[in-house]
């Protein structure tokens, strides 16, 4: 086995591993763009917990072969290929993306893959709409808290109703004592 055919090998194991850790997968083509460009892309990218891969479509080919979860992918290898390949924050490598995209505007998004299923660029667009996860965390804190402090209003006004309770009826058992006196 020649030196680049081990390289080769190395680049498909090495494509496999982040794959595997991925949520979503998408192509680009990068016809155009230049190497501060890319370096530029990789670091809007990076926050998210997203690499971005420049590599030949017959090596991503190889990666995915046998894997249905990636295999949808092969429909968008064409041209001048880069892999964006998302671990952690979807929401947010989108809209990393797309930010650099109206910046630059050299790059075209063929495709993504999720979950074993090809998706359009207006199906990335609608997924990069959605609220990160920090701001569903944030959301979902904000409810707990609003909870927690309708349930600790309520705590405190049962004591307080319980009084007034207890009041209303002695008050009232008064009431029927100095009747029953004047009887």
């Amino acid at each position: 086995m020649g030196r680049t055919e081990e390289n080769k090998h190395q680049i498909v194991a090495e494509l496999k591993q982040t794959l595997s850790e991925s949520q979503l997968a998408f192509v680009i083509d990068y016809k155009g763009m230049t190497v501060a460009e890319i370096t530029d892309l990789r670091q809007r990218l990076r926050p998210t917990g997203t690499v971005c891969k420049v590599t030949k479509n017959t090596l991503m080919a190889k990666a995915v072969e046998g894997n249905d979860h990636w295999q949808p992918i092969t429909e968008f290898l064409k041209g001048s290929s880069a892999f964006i390949l998302v671990k952690e924050d979807v929401s947010g490598a989108i809209k990393a993306y797309q930010d650099f995209q109206k910046v630059a505007k050299k790059t075209e998004l063929r495709g993504a893959v999720m979950e074993g299923r090809a998706l359009n660029e207006a199906q990335v667009k609608a997924i990069g709409d959605l609220p990160s996860k920090e701001q569903l965390m944030a959301q979902i804190a904000g409810a707990i808290n609003s909870l927690a402090t309708k349930i600790a209003v309520s705590i405190n006004e049962v004591p307080a109703s319980l009084a007034r309770g207890i009041r209303a009826i002695s008050e009232k058992e008064e009431g029927n004592t100095e009747s029953d006196v004047a009887a």
